[in-house]
């Protein structure tokens, strides 16, 4: 495909993703359809995809409408590349720029140029502060890869030799002891043998971080209470913790098992229960992650304020039931990759306003600043 051909392929799927289809959806039709596209124009396709979704709002203003083609033209100008020579209509490209799409579009300004939904503009402001445009900004691009190195078979030096055997280029990063950032190369890393050896696992620095700041010891019982893909109870049972996997929708742990044997550690997937309790109980909730945006863009205007309400009262029934598997002098652990109050500090208030047992002993949040997706964490035992 012509560079013109991908672009027309973005407005297509965009058009659908507009008209309520999902973005993944849209992709797995429009390649389904165009068996003509090889991996490297389905990639190229979907970071144009991406790219727009991430900066929905003022590719539409810089494009001069709301449509596909609208968002493309904007989304290339944002992008500081002149739309004409890729608006030919050769080569299954798209047709030419019209007049009215030629013109010198405004400025961006407000919150056209923070891509930020109207609503959340502020409950965003109240929860980040000073910090609301810097973070904001940084959502309009895509994040960084990063890679745990798995503690259980290697240090993070020999797995960045190992990396650089399968021509990608990593290097440690500040926020958490074993995280990578992969700054060359990313699109190796499936096929990669420190990949396919165990020796990394694709993780976000700011989950790592949460992981590091739990504190915890070889052979300590852990319940991962909201487990999901696992990430973070294959970190810490690298950390040599004894983990137990538990998750509400038990199909979203079903890759477990493989990623575990792949990592030369233990998780164990079974029910909560245990009769003492567990001196470590993590609940990462279900939640918007809004933290998490670069990475799925979509969800930031998919989001509602009913969604939210609903979200708020999900996370307070995971709190409530977690705790109830802490033992005496436990701790209980409360994430989200949220950026939002309401979803964080906000449901530690109301968790102890009905449990004022428990008590904060510790509460972190990470934002795009530093490097990672955006996360919360909030420690607490009883008093």
């Amino acid at each position: 495909m012509t560079p013109g051909a991908r672009v027309a392929a973005a407005i297509a799927v965009l058009d659908r993703i507009a008209a309520g289809e999902a973005a993944e959806r849209a992709l797995t039709n429009w390649a389904r359809m165009a068996r003509y596209a090889g991996s490297a124009d389905r990639s190229a396709v979907r970071d144009l995809v991406f790219d727009a979704l991430r900066r929905w709002r003022s590719s539409a203003a810089l494009g001069g409408g709301a449509d596909g083609r609208s968002r493309m033209i904007g989304l290339l100008r944002g992008q500081g590349i002149d739309p004409a020579p890729l608006f030919t209509g050769a080569g299954h490209a798209p047709p030419p720029l019209t007049a009215a799409e030629a013109a010198a579009a405004p400025p961006l300004s407000g919150l056209d140029a923070l891509d930020c939904p109207d609503w959340l503009a502020g409950p965003l402001q109240d929860s980040l502060g000073d910090a609301f445009a810097p973070v904001m900004r940084l959502m309009r691009d895509r994040a960084r890869v990063f890679l745990r190195a798995n503690a259980a078979r290697t240090t993070p030096d020999a797995a960045i030799a190992a990396l650089a055997a399968d021509g990608i280029a990593a290097r440690p990063h500040p926020l958490a002891p074993w995280a990578l950032e992969v700054t060359a190369g990313a699109r190796r890393i499936a096929g990669s043998a420190a990949f396919r050896g165990g020796l990394v696992e694709l993780q976000d620095a700011a989950s790592q971080a949460v992981v590091a700041a739990l504190d915890v010891t070889p052979g300590m019982p852990v319940l991962d209470f909201c487990a999901g893909g696992g990430g973070k109870a294959l970190a810490l049972a690298a950390l040599g913790a004894a983990v137990t996997a538990h998750d509400a929708a038990p199909a979203r742990m079903r890759d477990l098992p493989a990623r575990a044997a792949r990592a030369g550690v233990t998780v164990a997937i079974a029910p909560p229960f245990r009769p003492d309790g567990w001196p470590l109980v993590l609940a990462d909730a279900p939640c918007s992650g809004s933290g998490a945006w670069r990475r799925q863009p979509e969800a930031k205007w998919r989001l509602t304020p009913e969604a939210l309400a609903r979200l708020t009262a999900a996370q307070d029934a995971v709190l409530h039931a977690a705790a109830g598997h802490v033992a005496p002098g436990g701790r209980l652990a409360y994430a989200t990759c949220s950026l939002l109050a309401a979803e964080n500090a906000d449901r530690i208030a109301a968790f102890r306003a009905r449990s004022p047992v428990w008590q904060v002993l510790a509460e972190r949040r990470w934002t795009p600043r530093d490097g990672g997706d955006g996360f919360y964490l909030a420690i607490m035992g009883r008093s």
